[in-house]
C-alpha cells in the first residue's frame, strides 16, 4: 500500500508538471486495455516514449457484454463484481515503467461462478528511464539549461529479468519487492546532473537476500517550470 500511495503521489505531481509545461490532457491520451480471464492471457501496457501512469483498474465484471462471447448467461449476470485493491496492485506493478505485463488475478475470486476480465486505463508521461543494478552508480543528466524532475523511483525488484545476469535464481525470484523512494527526487530535482548509488546503505533493504536495482523515471524541464 505504501508503494502504491507514494508512486501515485509522485506521478500525480508529474502530471501537474506536464500541464504547467504545456502538455494538455488531450495530448496525454488515455489507453484502455481489456484482458479476458483465461489461464494464458497476459495484459500488456506499454508507452513508446514515456512512463505508464495507471488511472483505473477493474478485475471482475461491470457489464454483461465485455468478454461474453461463448459464455453461458449465468456467468455474466453479476455486473457489480470487482476485486478490491486492483487499482493499487496495478499501480504497484506498472507505474513508472515503459512496458508492463501482468497475468489476470485468477488466484483471487471476487464473484464465484462469474466470468471475469481485467480492464485497465492508463496514460503515458514523457520520461527518461534509468535502471541501475545494486552497488552501481545511477547517473541522471539533462542537457542545456534544463534540470532534472523525477516522476518516480523504486529500489527493489519488480521482475526477474532486470539485473539478473549470472545471479542465482534465489536472488531474483522475489518480484514483489517494491520500495518507492523520494530520496532520488530530494537529491536530484533541480540539478543538471546527479549521481546516486543504488545500495542498501542509501535506500534500506526492502527484501533481504534479493539482488535489487534502482529504477528511476524522470524528465528534463526548464528551470522554474
Amino acid at each position: 500500500m505504501l508503494c502504491s500511495r507514494l508512486c501515485t503521489t509522485l506521478l500525480l505531481a508529474a502530471t501537474c508538471l506536464l500541464m504547467r509545461a504545456g502538455f494538455s490532457r488531450a495530448e496525454q491520451a488515455t489507453e484502455r486495455v481489456i484482458t479476458c480471464d483465461d489461464a494464458y492471457n497476459v495484459q500488456r501496457l506499454s508507452c513508446a516514449n514515456g512512463a505508464i501512469s495507471v488511472q483505473t483498474a477493474l478485475y471482475g465484471r461491470a457489464d454483461s457484454t465485455t468478454c461474453s462471447e461463448g459464455r453461458p448467461p449465468q456467468q455474466l449476470t453479476n455486473t457489480q463484481c470487482s476485486l478490491q485493491g486492483t487499482l493499487d496492485i496495478m499501480r504497484k506493478r506498472c507505474n513508472g515503467k515503459s512496458v508492463c505485463e501482468t497475468n489476470t488475478f485468477r488466484a483471487s475470486d471476487p464473484c464465484y461462478g462469474i466470468y471475469k476480465y481485467l480492464e485497465t486505463t492508463y496514460t503515458c508521461l514523457p520520461a527518461i528511464f534509468s535502471v541501475t543494478c545494486e552497488e552501481s552508480l545511477a547517473n541522471l543528466q539533462c542537457s542545456g539549461r534544463r534540470v532534472i524532475s523525477v516522476y518516480s523511483a523504486y529500489y527493489g525488484r519488480r521482475d526477474s529479468a532486470t539485473c539478473s545476469y549470472q545471479r542465482p535464481a534465489s536472488q531474483v525470484e522475489n518480484v514483489d519487492c517494491c520500495n518507492p523512494t523520494s530520496k532520488v527526487a530530494e537529491g536530484c530535482n533541480g540539478k543538471h546532473s546527479c549521481t546516486i548509488k543504488a545500495s542498501n546503505s542509501v535506500f534500506g533493504d526492502p527484501c533481504v537476500g534479493t539482488y535489487k536495482y534502482l529504477e528511476v523515471a524522470y524528465t528534463c524541464k526548464k528551470r522554474g517550470n
